[in-house]
């Protein structure tokens, strides 16, 4: 989860002026929950519950997703902070203001993986099994919601919702990782390369692949013994350069990558001539401990304000 910083601070203190606002934030603080489940506990009807929610989703606290159902969508609720920073005016204080996408693990554009690898949905195995890198091509992949391999790459690409005046300062990337051993080890350190518009910003060295322990929104119908979590990975390119968990690991920074293209390109690699071949597994929402998929949050100065 992330700290919420609010410079705009009255969406926020109206989703927190509500006992049942409240009540929602404890709730999903516990776990996602459906939006009927939600109605449900708290004994109200779902247009009500809806109404609440978008209050939650304008402060930045709640994300909704639809997911399949029976018979239909459902509404997923996530809670997506875990603390608040409040800025009040002062003077000289220029505000901040955040884009923050989420990318699908299944969304990838390019890959070259090689076993042992595959992909899973929230439900299934997606194709007729593991280990065949032409499953990364089943058009089902896009509902990957776990993927793993041994030695390559897999590509992304990030939408820029930057406007002409509008001045980035940090770009922060957030996933949940870990490394790819047959079965589960958490003994298999695996060194994994980010590449972002093509420059080399970082690496970042994977412990082990955990299992034995389900993860917190594993499905129950995976196998116990295979890789079940990761850890929670923040990279962050600033103008002090590029970082990983508070670690400068290169002198990139947001001036040099290239940030105002229309799109950014986004490559986590296991390379041939790493130390440490452990592969690399990534998890997405509905696996592993973390509720999430790849979140991209870039943090700006809005000039136009300013003037």
């Amino acid at each position: 989860m992330e700290t919420i910083v609010s410079e705009n601070n009255l969406p926020l203190f109206e989703a927190l002026a509500s006992n049942v606002r409240i009540k929602i934030i404890e709730l999903l603080g516990q776990e996602p929950m459906i939006m009927k489940d939600l109605a449900s506990a708290l004994g109200l009807s779902n247009s009500i519950i809806t109404m609440h929610v978008k209050k939650l989703e304008r402060a930045d606290l709640v994300r909704t997703e639809m997911i399949p159902g029976k018979g239909a969508s459902q509404k997923l609720c996530t809670l997506v902070a875990d603390r608040i920073e409040l800025v009040f005016p002062s003077k000289g204080l220029i505000p901040r203001n955040f884009h923050i996408t989420n990318i699908s693990i299944g969304h990838f554009t390019d890959f070259d993986v090689v076993p042992t690898c595959g992909l899973a949905s929230k439900y299934k195995i997606i194709g007729d099994g593991f280990d065949d890198p032409r499953y990364f091509l089943d058009p089902e992949r896009v509902d990957a919601k776990i993927l793993w391999f041994s030695k390559g790459f897999i590509s992304y690409k990030i939408p820029n919702y930057l406007k002409p005046d509008e001045e980035p300062e940090e770009l922060e990337l957030t996933m949940e990782l870990a490394s790819e051993a047959p079965l589960s080890n958490e003994h298999w350190p695996s060194d994994i390369s980010f590449t972002f518009n093509g420059f080399p910003i970082g690496k970042w060295t994977s412990p082990g692949d955990f299992g034995g322990t389900r993860g917190k929104y594993t499905p129950e119908w995976w196998n116990i013994e295979m890789n079940q979590y990761g850890l929670l990975v923040h990279i962050r390119i600033n103008a002090d350069g590029t970082f990983i968990e508070g670690t400068k690991v290169s002198d990139y920074t947001i001036g040099n990558v290239d940030i105002n293209r229309l799109q950014w390109d986004l490559k986590l690699e296991v390379k041939e001539d790493a130390k440490n071949i452990g592969g690399l597994t990534i998890y997405g929402a509905g696996f592993g401990n973390y509720y999430q998929d790849i979140v991209s949050k870039l943090t700006y100065i809005d000039r136009k304000k300013l003037k």
